[in-house]
């Protein structure tokens, strides 16, 4: 602020050496259309002049002429006009000088930046010189012209570009930061929808940035006339305003849902009124700004309490960025609203203080979150290889287990091949010498320990081999099958069918081959049957064995449950192939059924 008042008076004076400070001036008023200054109606002002005080209601034109003596005209001139509103045409000597586009509606726009000339000499005339200025403007929007400087072309242009730069230039760079931390952080918001403070700050900056096109504009497209532009300029006002307070309450985790949705109900009313009635909200814009100012303040002030209180970093950087700002406005609302004199706003010099501490703000809460994720993150990774350390004792010891449960299973397969093989082979052995007569000869009970040996040979074959064709391990075992059946004089008649090229692993040969030789062996011991038909078909990719006697069959109780430890195997087996083990029993004898499905 105390640059500002020492920067205010400097600039109210001409302190560059040789050039002529014009504010004394003639204004006379005319219509739109008029190409030249009217004969009478001439009233003395003083620039900078504002012409709605002494015209009230005027729209037009109003002329201003100075006037300046020149010694030498063959010395090097330039003229620095310092402010017209809202557009205007330069005249030296009769002469136009300078022009803008558009000297009625739709209006050009050049109060936001002065007018440099370079004065040729041919214009100049010894003596007393004439500079007209042709200003159009609308009576509701401060129209007017400033004071005009005649001198030495350097320095007036070493001026323009300081006065550029303070009310245009920065304007521009201001508007570009504003567009770009927009478009970051609305991207922000896309990729984090929950963090709604990135969203609303994105909209803050956004509408901001339509309010301040107004101040480097040179024009007023899209729009028709300058009531629209003027109407729109407001409301885009006063949605940023509601946009940054719901960002400042966003930020301190605050929700207020009657005052959000009150502010969202003025920013809507604000855009119906610029677009359904854009004249009447032109006309009465300093209302509208007066609202959207107020929603700043009382925003702003609330949130300063609020950093007061909780002392954050963040907040408190935050507060520091915006009190300057704050203090700054103060002279600006007055500027705007013809309290004090000027043309230049002093706020664009502090916005960018403002823009890089939200920024900054933003930044560290965004990095703060980021930080909670990565200790989240690490925290995670920690229970996670605990957890893994865990289950992996956990499978260990479930890997013991199962070791140890594979080894009874092996334990009790193996007492059931004993059972179902060798145990038959020897049970039928057994028999063939308890029927045979006392001076049986030595060479048959060889003959009935080979029929054991090749039995034992069963077992080690299929577990020996991984895969084995299964006509061929078939082949042996009906061989002595048939011939123990033969002691008992029952009739084996086998058939077999498809058998070829079918490979069972070890383990599913050695249970069929088990499962058909407990079968028969129940046949030879228990049936007192006379004929045993056996029939194994590969059907489709299915393997069918079906086993019929003529004997006297077996309980019904029996066949349903287990009946033993031989029906039990059986039908441990049968699962293992992926079957399931029937068994129908009637006075015609016993009939055994198995499916089962090939591998692949």
């Amino acid at each position: 602020m105390l640059l500002a008042c020492a920067w205010l008076p400097a600039a109210a004076q001409p302190a560059e050496p040789g050039t002529v400070l014009l504010d004394r001036a003639e204004a006379a008023r005319s219509d739109w259309n008029a190409a030249a200054p009217p004969a009478a109606g001439w009233v003395p002002v003083t620039l900078l002049d504002v012409w709605y005080k002494r015209w009230p209601g005027h729209d037009g034109v109003v002329w201003y002429r100075l006037h300046w003596r020149q010694d030498d005209p063959r010395r090097p001139t330039a003229l620095l006009a310092d402010y017209m509103s809202l557009s205007g045409a330069i005249y030296v000597n009769g002469e136009a000088v300078a022009r803008d586009p558009s000297l009625v509606e739709p209006l050009s726009r050049t109060w936001n930046s002065p007018h440099y000339v370079l004065l040729p000499s041919s214009l100049l005339r010894a003596g007393e010189n004439t500079v007209l200025l042709r200003v159009s403007g609308l009576s509701a929007y401060l129209p007017g012209a400033g004071p005009v400087r005649i001198g030495d072309p350097q320095a007036l242009q070493q001026r323009y570009r300081s006065e550029r730069f303070l009310r245009y230039d920065i304007k521009l760079i201001n508007l570009a930061m504003a567009v770009v931390l927009g478009g970051v952080f609305l991207l922000m918001w896309l990729l984090r929808r929950k963090d709604s403070v990135y969203g609303w700050f994105a909209l803050t900056e956004l509408a901001g940035s339509l309010y301040g096109y107004n101040h480097i504009a040179t024009d007023i497209w899209p729009l028709p006339n300058t009531d629209a532009w003027q109407a729109f300029n407001a409301a885009f006002y006063v949605v940023a305003g509601a946009s940054y307070a719901l960002f400042l309450l966003r930020y301190c985790e605050r929700r207020y849902p009657r005052l959000e949705r009150g502010l969202g109900v003025v920013a809507a009313a604000a855009l119906l009124a610029a677009a359904l009635a854009p004249t009447w909200m032109g006309h009465q814009r300093n209302l509208w700004f007066a609202l959207g100012g107020s929603i700043y303040y009382v925003s702003i002030g609330w949130f300063l309490i609020q950093a007061w209180r909780h002392r954050r970093p963040d907040t408190l950087v935050l507060a520091a960025c915006l009190l300057l700002p704050v203090l700054v406005s103060f002279y600006d609302f007055a500027l705007f609203f013809g309290w004090v004199d000027g043309v230049t706003y002093l706020l664009s010099l502090t916005s960018v203080l403002t823009l890089i501490g939200i920024g900054f703000v933003l930044s560290y809460r965004f990095v703060a979150a980021m930080r909670r994720v990565e200790g989240f993150n690490l925290e995670l990774k920690h229970e996670v290889e605990a957890a893994t350390s865990e289950l992996a004792l956990t499978l260990s010891r479930q890997h013991a287990l199962e070791l140890a449960h594979s080894r009874a299973g092996e334990r009790l397969h193996l007492v059931r091949d004993l059972h179902d093989g060798f145990g038959g082979t020897l049970v039928g052995a057994i028999a063939q010498l308890e029927r045979a007569p006392e001076d049986t000869p030595k060479a048959q009970v060889v003959e009935v320990l080979k029929e054991m040996r090749d039995d034992l040979r069963l077992v080690i074959d299929s577990t020996a081999r991984e895969h084995a064709d299964l006509a061929a391990q078939i082949a042996p075992l009906r061989h002595r099958l048939g011939r123990l059946l033969e002691t008992a004089d029952i009739d084996s008649r086998w058939q077999l069918q498809g058998l070829d090229g079918i490979e069972l692993d070890s383990a599913r040969s050695l249970d069929l081959l088990r499962l058909l030789q407990e079968a028969l062996t129940n046949v030879f011991k228990h049936s007192g049957a006379r004929r045993v038909d056996v029939r194994l078909s590969r059907v489709e990719a299915h393997l069918q064995l079906r086993i019929d006697d003529d004997g006297q069959g077996i309980a019904p109780a029996a066949a349903s449950t287990d009946g033993g430890a031989g029906l039990a195997s059986m039908r441990q087996r049968a699962q293992r192939l992926g079957g399931e083990l029937r068994i129908e029993t009637g006075p015609a004898g016993t009939g055994l059924r198995l499916d089962f499905p090939l591998p692949a």
